[in-house]
């Protein structure tokens, strides 16, 4: 299902299953990613078993980074995928690890210092891009978009500052197949937010995240929002039946 609008006023989104004004969403979706930071790779690798990882990796060997490339790294959080673009790009490429949320920025900018990585790290918003246009080679998200209030917009703006021939990669959690959805929705609402409540001392954020992961348009929709934003080639790819997918589209 994607994200649903107020079509006479504009003002309202998703909050998770809440309909929240939109300036609403933003504040409420940096308390949960404020609260969550300090905890966040410890919970990552419980809820999804370490397998957010195996995904990673594979949305790295799908971009492809080659010495030289510039890469931007929206909602890069705690740095995983921007630690490895910046091995990958060397000293004469250039990488941006972004976020929307400073306590996210700030976890992932000192994990890559201590790596001995120095990179530009950013605050910014994903849907008011402050890069010039055709200037990266390579546009990642990795479990942003869905936060993100004006989805279509957003990926306007990662096409736009894509250079001709340029790629985007967008991994995400997606729709598992009819036959999971009962098994998933059990630990998704019972067990996420109960290892939310004993890891973090915090089962509404996880609750949320769960929630987020339901609102979030599913892999054929989200292709169909990728093209319609300008991106030609585009294809995903189901990981572990679709509890996540790597979608790719190219700027031509």
């Amino acid at each position: 299902m994607s994200e649903q609008v107020n079509k006479t006023d504009g003002t309202t989104t998703h909050f998770g299953y809440t309909t929240v004004a939109e300036e609403e969403k933003v504040h409420k979706v940096a308390e949960v990613f404020h609260s969550v930071a300090a905890k966040y790779d410890v919970m990552n690798d419980l809820m999804s078993a370490g397998l957010h990882r195996i995904w990673k990796i594979f949305t790295i060997a799908q971009a492809g980074v080659r010495p030289g490339f510039r890469v931007l790294d929206i909602a890069g959080g705690t740095g995983d995928l921007a630690k490895e673009f910046v091995k990958q790009a060397g000293k004469t490429g250039e990488v941006w690890h972004t976020d929307i949320n400073e306590s996210m920025l700030r976890v992932g900018r000192d994990r890559l210092l201590n790596k001995g990585l120095i990179t530009p790290t950013l605050l910014c918003d994903a849907e008011k891009l402050p890069f010039p246009d055709n200037y990266f080679d390579r546009v990642s998200v990795a479990f942003g978009l869905r936060n993100m209030t004006h989805k279509d917009q957003a990926l306007a703006e990662m096409r736009r500052v894509l250079k001709p021939g340029g790629k985007l990669l967008v991994l995400e959690f997606s729709k598992v197949p009819e036959v999971l959805q009962k098994p998933y929705d059990l630990y998704s609402f019972k067990v996420l937010p109960w290892l939310g409540q004993k890891i973090a001392n915090d089962a509404d954020s996880y609750r949320y995240l769960a929630e987020s992961i339901r609102m979030h348009p599913d892999q054929e929709t989200l292709k169909g929002m990728m093209q319609e934003a300008g991106l030609e080639r585009v294809e995903y790819f189901n990981l572990t039946a679709g509890v996540a997918a790597l979608h790719t589209g190219v700027k031509l």
